[in-house]
């Protein structure tokens, strides 16, 4: 009797085809019919687990290459005819990583990992946008962590909680997906990329919160999508993520006759491999959805980053960069919102803490001419009193505590300084409410010592801001309203003007607007420069042009530099940026990033350190 194709009105472009009695079924090699695991190669190869060890066959079904071993959990990644093996050595569970050469048909034992802490149900492979390797291992009690490997470096990146009686895990790399299958309950999704905290996301659970009768067993990617074995292991579940949720086709009852719990899975081309009781069979799947991939964006691996804070969670949140006339003593400062400001070299390394409370941002101005004399200044908002707090920085890079004045405001929250072209230095300070207050700071007394603010004007947006910056050499002013967009308007108190939206929030910034900063050449022209934006709500900084129309030049990401031993940035509060030459990578200049996750391995927030030579390499910048 003739079956027709079971397709799910809901999802029309996915479908299974299949036959409860007569199905077309594709052959599976007989020499795979012993394998535990197995993957299909390039080339029609076939790399396979079984209890001889890994071994490596041709397209002809010629054993090319073996290594003996009693192993589980494999998983691949190709890269043309080069292909990543990462399997578990059964009895210590240690994962070893191989290199295929399917050309030359050889297995290359790569460096091991170490042997993990605890006992390892499941692990799988993720390849990140950096084109960076990652191992997921995941424990029966859902301890769980995400290595990372290049050449011969094994890094921890994290640790993670994962639902306990993980059996299987796969990742979606275009998604950047981990997928997770409970054995009792369902399977899971979680972000694989490793910076910023993560979302779980349901994909299918058991009845009767779900359609899976047993939990979840094996899982195979499908582009968009994933395939899951039911946990009683007499059904096969196809779900596609559309709008983003989950939509699955109605469970069909396929007789596969696979084992119930110990099961596998694996795609070959337009089948789909089920490891039943006695040998793999092949189904074949017809399956049109599209892989998801994330927007193409540049990376660029930071070149430092500072000790971490001294408190735990969201603590670090604004730097600012102060230049000493020699390049090499320049000056990171940096606020601890659990704890007041800290100082840095240009190692990193921490000089100085200044325990004076809650600072939220802070800014920098150098050679202010005040009362007769060129003063260095540091001011930040402090969010126990609502004040605005200023450092004086001396010659040799030590800050001090040189005055605090109230504001009047309720919640205050970010700030930035302006430098104008008469001389002195005034300061933008706002509130949660969107109020904007701009001061005159000036010295007086005899000694000189002596600071005061005066209250130049006030003003307000419609929704919380934080990051500003000041254009001194233009008079302008732009602000980050968070979750609408980026706004310019004068700085010249005298000469106010209407806001003017410079970026919205939308396809190339994405909300919280957060930290920004100008980056224009020593003695470029005032109509050049750069605005650079902390895009926090995809981890990626925005860089466009300070003068109408604000063309975008482009967008990057800071991503690991494993030599290092620094992980890249996330979730970013705020930057600075300058155009001097510090020298060896920092010739034409430094970026600063808060960096909301420190991983490699975890710990408390940081600064990292980026050369702008590589931001403007990758963007093209004149």
């Amino acid at each position: 009797m003739k079956k027709t194709v079971l397709c799910s009105a809901l999802l029309a472009a996915f479908c299974l085809a299949a036959t409860a009695q007569a199905a077309p079924v594709h052959t599976v090699p007989s020499f795979t019919q012993e394998a535990e695991e197995l993957a299909r190669l390039p080339g029609g190869g076939w790399l396979l687990l079984d209890k001889h060890g890994l071994r490596l066959f041709n397209a002809s079904g010629q054993e090319q290459d073996r290594i003996a071993v009693r192993a589980k959990q494999l998983d691949t990644r190709s890269d043309g005819n080069k292909v990543l093996a990462v399997f578990l050595e059964a009895d210590t569970q240690r994962p070893l990583p191989v290199s295929v050469d399917v050309q030359a048909g050889k297995l290359v034992k790569l460096a091991p990992f170490p042997v993990p802490t605890f006992s390892v149900e499941a692990s799988c492979l993720y390849r990140d946008a950096q084109q960076l390797d990652h191992l997921f291992l995941i424990g029966k009690d859902g301890q769980a962590e995400q290595w990372v490997m290049q050449g011969e470096q094994r890094q921890l990146v994290r640790k993670l909680a994962l639902p306990p009686h993980a059996k299987h895990c796969r990742v979606d790399d275009g998604a950047q997906r981990l997928l997770v299958s409970e054995s009792n309950m369902g399977v899971w999704a979680y972000d694989a990329d490793s910076e910023g905290m993560g979302k779980r996301e349901v994909v299918a659970l058991r009845k009767p919160y779900g359609q899976l009768d047993g939990g979840a067993g094996a899982l195979a990617v499908l582009p968009g999508g994933v395939a899951v074995l039911d946990g009683k292991a007499e059904k096969l579940h196809l779900l596609a993520r559309q709008g983003g949720n989950w939509t699955a086709l109605p469970p069909q009852a396929v007789a596969l006759n696979v084992r119930k719990g110990d099961s596998q899975l694996a795609l070959d081309k337009d089948s789909l491999l089920l490891r039943g009781k006695n040998a793999w069979q092949a189904r074949p799947l017809k399956w049109t959805g599209k892989a998801e991939t994330q927007p193409a964006v540049d990376i660029i691996a930071p070149q430092a980053q500072t000790e971490p804070m001294a408190r735990q969670g969201d603590a670090a949140d604004d730097p600012a960069i102060w230049l000493s006339s020699n390049p090499a003593n320049a000056r990171i400062l940096g606020t601890n919102k659990k704890q007041g400001l800290l100082v840095y070299d240009l190692q990193g390394k921490q000089t100085q803490l200044l325990e004076v409370g809650r600072l939220n941002n802070v800014d920098v101005r150098q050679n202010i001419q005040l009362n007769g004399n060129k003063v260095d200044l540091a001011v930040a908002t402090q969010r126990d009193d609502n004040s605005m707090m200023l450092f004086t920085i001396s010659a040799d890079g030590i800050v001090a505590e040189a005055g605090r004045f109230p504001t009047g405001l309720k919640s205050i929250y970010g700030m930035c300084l302006y430098q104008p072209a008469s001389g002195g230095v005034q300061a933008f300070i706002n509130d949660k409410d969107g109020t904007f207050q701009q001061y005159k700071v000036e010295m007086s007394g005899m000694s000189g010592n002596k600071f005061s603010a005066t209250l130049l004007r006030s003003f307000k947006v419609a929704t919380q801001p934080e990051g500003c910056v000041a254009d001194d050499a233009n008079a302008r002013l732009f602000l980050g309203e968070e979750t609408r967009g980026v706004w310019t308007t004068s700085a010249d108190a005298a000469k106010p003007d209407a806001l003017t939206m410079v970026l919205p929030v939308g396809a190339i910034l994405t909300a919280d607007v957060e930290g920004m900063a100008i980056y224009r050449k020593p003695g470029a022209k005032p109509d050049s420069g750069y605005l650079i934006v902390s895009s926090q709500g995809d981890s990626s900084y925005v860089v466009l042009d300070t003068q109408a129309p604000y063309k975008v030049r482009g967008r990057f990401k800071v991503g690991f530099n494993l030599p290092a031993g620094i992980d890249g940035t996330s979730e970013t509060d705020g930057l600075d940026v300058t155009s001097a030459n510090l020298g060896g990578a920092y010739a034409q200049g430094m970026l600063v990033i808060q960096d909301g996750y420190k991983r490699l391995p975890d710990g408390p927030q940081n600064f990292k350190y980026v050369a702008w030579g590589d931001v403007a390499k990758a963007l093209k910048l004149e």
